[in-house]
Order: structure tokens, then C-alpha cells, then sequence
């Protein structure tokens, strides 16, 4: 996109087709996966183990429950909030604001890409 106006930068990310936003679902790789991989991010996926880098849950790690591209959030367990009724509830936390700690890697396609 060539734009810099922030109504069109918003459009785009909220008419954005599920292969681009996948992409947009990147999180760092802690240090360790950084000189494994040669990488500094990956998008986060389910199963992964990630430790939560701002805000009211910081310093708090967790399994990746779910990853909603809709919303472009992920839930962690353990990063839960009380409602009113005093049920709980995930919180949803954008991927930038969290560290990859260890990936998940049952999927094959998932193994070729980070190899090749």
C-alpha cells in the first residue's frame, strides 16, 4: 500500500484477505529461537508458548489457546479477566505485545517453511 492516510491504512487492515493477515499476526522470537532460526518473528499459531511483554500481564507466559484473524488478537491461558457476574474470561492480547518462547511443531508445513 502506498497511502499514508490512516483512514485507508485502517480499510486495509479490516478488508484484509486471511493470507495477509496471518502475516500481520507476527510475534518476536525470544533470544534463543532468534539464533536457532534466524529469524526475529514468526506468526503465533495455536499451541505455541509465548510470554506476555506489556501491559497488565507482563512477565506472564502461557500456552496460546486460540488466534481470531477477525479481531487480530490472540488468547493465552492464564491472561484471564473477571466479568461482572464473576465468570472469567481470556483477554485478548494483539501478537506484537508478546514473545514467542517455544513453537509448536505438529505441523509439517510449518517445519519446511521455517526450514527453507
Amino acid at each position: 500500500m502506498v497511502t499514508k492516510q490512516p483512514r485507508k491504512q485502517r480499510k486495509a487492515l479490516y478488508t484484509a484477505p486471511l493470507h495477509k493477515r496471518h502475516v500481520l499476526m507476527g510475534a518476536a522470537l525470544s533470544e534463543e529461537l532468534k539464533g536457532e532460526h534466524k529469524r526475529n518473528s514468526i506468526p503465533v499459531r495455536k499451541g505455541d508458548t509465548v510470554r506476555v511483554m506489556r501491559g497488565d500481564f507482563k512477565a506472564q507466559v502461557g500456552k496460546v489457546e486460540k488466534v481470531d484473524l477477525k479481531s487480530g488478537r490472540i488468547y493465552v491461558e492464564g491472561v484471564t479477566i473477571q466479568k461482572a457476574d464473576g465468570t472469567s474470561r481470556f483477554y485478548p492480547l494483539h501478537p506484537s505485545k508478546v514473545e514467542i518462547t517455544k513453537l509448536e511443531l505438529k505441523d509439517e508445513k510449518r517445519i519446511k517453511k521455517r526450514e527453507g
